[in-house]
């Protein structure tokens, strides 16, 4: 569905071979001698970045950022600061990189660089499934629950704005009564599976996401088809800019040799990875 809707992506991000860097960079140079990419994630994400049974960290985003980190041959640890903290920029070197299906705005772009971006999303409205409507504007002045400083909260303040090349444009179609966010993971599902209208009467957030909790038990349906579509890109610190051309080149090897393919088919069934 996906890379029928999207068509041909042309991503306006550096893509250079590692040949013809000269320089790694500061931060190359730190990662390097400690042995280790320390890569900010979120931790109760999933089927992007989660705890496992055995409290490991697992999933799609955690899978791509140990490709990372074995690309440049070295080991990785990941850290899980607030989704506010790693959409602000200035890390001051707590982490190396995000891998956190980022969103690359332009708001974003003022503070972090985007070396690429490694698969693409719809964004869905999940309801109760006592919910009696049908339609996505059936939510117009209801309440809904978001991620705050999130592209999804960006959609429902009618702020959203996407500059990747090859992404279909978007309508605002849903003007809530409320947003709320919802800070710690996803606990704005856990609100919606308490009844339809209890807390929320519906949630903006990732499809992958969405189908990870129907397939959980949660009584929850999509509603509607997807409001728009977004690009997610690994992001860096401004600053480096060697770093960052290193980075877009090891995200052009791993998309070219299959690397994404293969953990997006993992872990949803599906290449979101090719938008043709």
């Amino acid at each position: 569905m996906l890379r029928k809707l999207l068509g041909i992506a042309a991503v306006s991000f550096l893509s250079i071979s590692a040949a013809s860097i000269s320089q790694a960079g500061e931060t190359l140079d730190r990662i390097k001698n400690k042995g280790v990419l320390t890569v900010g994630t979120n931790s109760d994400w999933a089927p992007q970045a989660f705890l496992n049974s055995e409290n490991e960290m697992d999933g799609f985003d955690v899978d791509v950022a140990r490709a990372i980190a074995k690309r440049l041959g070295v080991d990785v640890t990941f850290v899980t600061p607030g989704w506010e903290v790693m959409t602000a920029g200035r890390w001051s070197g707590r982490w190396d990189i995000v891998v956190g299906s980022m969103t690359p705005t332009a708001k974003r772009a003022e503070v972090l660089d985007f070396p690429g971006v490694y698969y693409y999303t719809p964004a869905v409205f999940a309801v109760h499934n006592d919910f009696t409507g049908d339609k996505v504007t059936d939510l117009n002045d209801k309440t809904i629950g978001v991620t705050p400083s999130s592209t999804y909260h960006l959609y429902l303040q009618h702020e959203l704005k996407i500059d990747a090349k090859g992404v279909p444009s978007f309508e605002y179609q849903v003007t809530p009564s409320e947003i709320r966010t919802y800070g710690a993971g996803l606990s704005e599902f856990d609100d919606l599976r308490l009844g339809n209208g209890k807390r929320l009467d519906g949630i903006l957030q990732s499809l992958p996401t969405v189908l990870s909790a129907i397939e959980k038990g949660m009584p929850i349906r999509q509603l509607g088809e997807p409001v728009f579509y977004e690009p997610l890109a690994i992001a860096v610190d401004k600053g480096d800019d060697d770093f960052n051309l290193q980075i877009a080149s090891v995200i052009e090897e791993l998309r070219e040799d299959g690397t994404f393919k293969a953990l997006s088919e993992k872990w949803y069934g599906v290449d979101y990875t090719s938008t043709k």
